[in-house]
Formats: structure tokens, sequence, C-alpha cells
């Protein structure tokens, strides 16, 4: 099942993000740390994570951030 949201930090498949916060747009390549927006303050930015608008988000097999006990 593929997330509509990911958390900064999470590793991420290739594709279109939106800022949860602000709506700023990333497109990239798969990553194993999806950075934080740009414009993140924490006042302005409180759900802290990204909309997945296109690709797969967050890999399921591995959550947020990285689980040591695999």
């Amino acid at each position: 099942m593929q997330k509509d949201s990911v958390p900064y930090g999470s590793d991420i498949s290739a594709g279109t993000y939106a800022c949860a916060d602000c709506g700023r747009e990333y497109s990239g390549p798969s990553q194993t740390s999806m950075p934080p927006c740009p414009d993140f303050t924490e006042a302005s930015h409180p759900l802290k994570g990204w909309k997945v608008l296109t690709g797969q988000g967050d890999a399921p097999q591995d959550p947020y951030p990285a689980d040591s006990n695999k």
C-alpha cells in the first residue's frame, strides 16, 4: 500500500513530493533520507513531512526513519 505522505528522514523512491505545510514541490531520485523542506522552520512547519504526488513514497518494508531491528 502506498502512503500518501512521508515524514522528513524517510527513505523514498524517486518521485515528486509537496511539503505538507507550505506546498513547495520537490522532485528527485530515490534517497535513503528525505530532506526537510528548504523553507522549514519549527513555527511554520509543524507537520514535518511531504505529500506524495508521484512515485511510491516511503518503502513499507523500511519504515521511518530506520528500524535498527532489521
